[in-house]
């Protein structure tokens, strides 16, 4: 009988510490490692999708620095409550303007034909607009949703600090048929 009880009392402490250890792997894993988020609106469409969902790659920007093109999830600025989901254009210590809705970077065209269609216009805001150029502080970055006649971006509320920055776009994976990693953009 106490064999017994031994034995089912060495079941459920495995059990226990199991579960416990799943536990704290999930946890570093989530706080160290990769986030799942969700798109929330259409500000980068058609790239990507209201309702998809995202694995944020939290430790890239640990080993290097931020870069152009770089879809990235970061506090909200006026409500660090929330993330939102970007692309990077404008680097530390950049110029970044606006002439005849298109970006400049150092007084060079920004070519966007990778992820935006030839037609789009990218208008002006409040913070950079048409015609305007700003510089970009150390440790900020100038971003810009995708489906632009429809987001809310630097171009309103100007830049975002790097320590704002939650990670890297890495993996989509909702829906199962828009599945796969998110390609860095090359320039």
């Amino acid at each position: 009988m106490f064999r017994i009880l031994r034995i089912i009392g060495a079941f459920i402490l495995d059990f226990i510490e199991t579960i416990v250890t799943a536990l704290v792997i999930f946890v570093i894993i989530y706080l160290f490692l990769f986030q799942p988020h969700q798109v929330k609106g259409n500000s980068m469409q058609p790239n990507f999708e209201n309702g998809e969902y995202l694995l944020t790659n939290k430790i890239t920007y640990r080993i290097h620095e931020p870069e152009r093109g770089d879809v990235i999830i970061f506090k909200a600025p006026v409500n660090q409550s929330y993330d939102y989901i970007k692309r990077i254009i404008g680097l530390p210590n950049e110029s970044v303007s606006l002439k005849q809705g298109r970006f400049f970077i150092d007084d060079k065209f920004l070519d966007e034909s990778a992820y935006l269609a030839e037609d789009v216009y990218t208008q002006g805001g409040q913070f950079l607009p048409e015609g305007g150029e700003i510089v970009v502080p150390e440790e900020q970055y100038f971003m810009a949703g995708d489906n632009r006649s429809h987001s809310s971006d630097s171009r309103e509320w100007g830049y975002i600090s790097k320590d704002d920055i939650v990670g890297r776009a890495w993996l989509r994976y909702w829906p199962p048929s828009a599945s796969g990693l998110i390609p860095k953009i090359a320039w």
